[in-house]
């Protein structure tokens, strides 16, 4: 990946021949694509949380790093067809003639490169994987909010980097809904919430290693992530699994952690 590319550009390049087909459209083609990506992103990111809720706890299927290593196997398979239909290419500038052989798939240079990248997701794969099995979803999405702090917390550790006041005020704002709500949480599970904060920590070194080995930016793709996904995360996984008995705090908890997480996309697309 290079260091170049700009924050909100995807990880992977597109075909040449997809750009010269979409120039005339201007701006708005990349836009558009966008809106697709995004949009697509959204989707599988809610219906694997979906999928995974239902497998853990409905189906009470024990092994969680199965469903992980499929899900990863399956994901790599796609990427790189992907790749054989030139459609993306895994690194910039990528001769698309190379695009079907496999033993140029990654440079090895790349691999361990991207090593500590690549061990951090497995680890954030597995213990995510577990948060979903102990913890009804709305309180898991709540939650996982929080993991702003966290990587606000190991970007000033590793980098020194400090934030606004406005970007702090609605971290805060985050934090404080997610506490009223867990306390008022009257399936409380200390084990799944001990777990969910690990999983976020291991979130946070995982994306502060994408920042340092790609050195891309990720503050818009964070602030997207919380709005329309966590939503339909919560609204769907009410419906679908229940296991949340109704307290009003906790629903002012929730609501509150949201319109913090809204306040912090605010900012952070706004530049503050």
């Amino acid at each position: 990946m290079a260091s170049s590319m700009k924050s909100d550009e995807l990880p992977v390049t597109v075909n040449d021949s997809l750009k010269r087909q979409e120039q005339p459209k201007g701006s708005a083609a990349m836009t558009k694509r966008g809106v697709y990506a995004a949009a697509s992103y959204m989707a599988s990111a809610v219906l694997l949380i979906m999928f995974n809720k239902a497998a853990l706890s409905s189906y009470s299927f024990p092994c969680a790093n199965v469903i992980t290593l499929f899900q990863m196997f399956c994901s790599c398979s796609i990427l790189y067809a992907l790749r054989c239909w030139k459609i993306i290419s895994f690194t910039v500038g990528e001769p698309h003639t190379t695009s079907n052989n496999p033993t140029t798939l990654v440079p090895l240079k790349t691999l361990v490169h991207t090593l500590p990248l690549a061990l951090s997701y497995l680890l954030y794969m597995l213990i995510t994987m577990e948060a979903v099995r102990g913890i009804n979803v709305p309180m898991y999405t709540t939650l996982r909010r929080t993991t702003v702090a966290f990587t606000m917390i190991v970007e000033y550790l590793l980098t020194g980097q400090k934030h606004s006041l406005p970007v702090v005020g609605s971290v805060g704002i985050i934090l404080l809904g997610a506490f009223l709500a867990g306390a008022r949480d009257l399936s409380f599970d200390a084990y799944g919430y001990a777990v969910v904060f690990i999983a976020n920590i291991c979130t946070a070194a995982y994306l502060a290693f994408i920042s340092r080995i790609g050195s891309v930016s990720f503050s818009n793709f964070l602030a997207s992530h919380f709005l329309a996904k966590d939503l339909l995360t919560i609204g769907l996984g009410w419906l679908l699994f229940g296991g949340l008995p109704f307290d009003l705090f906790n629903i002012v908890g929730q609501a509150l952690g949201f319109l913090g997480s809204c306040f912090y996309a605010y900012c952070k697309l706004q530049g503050k």
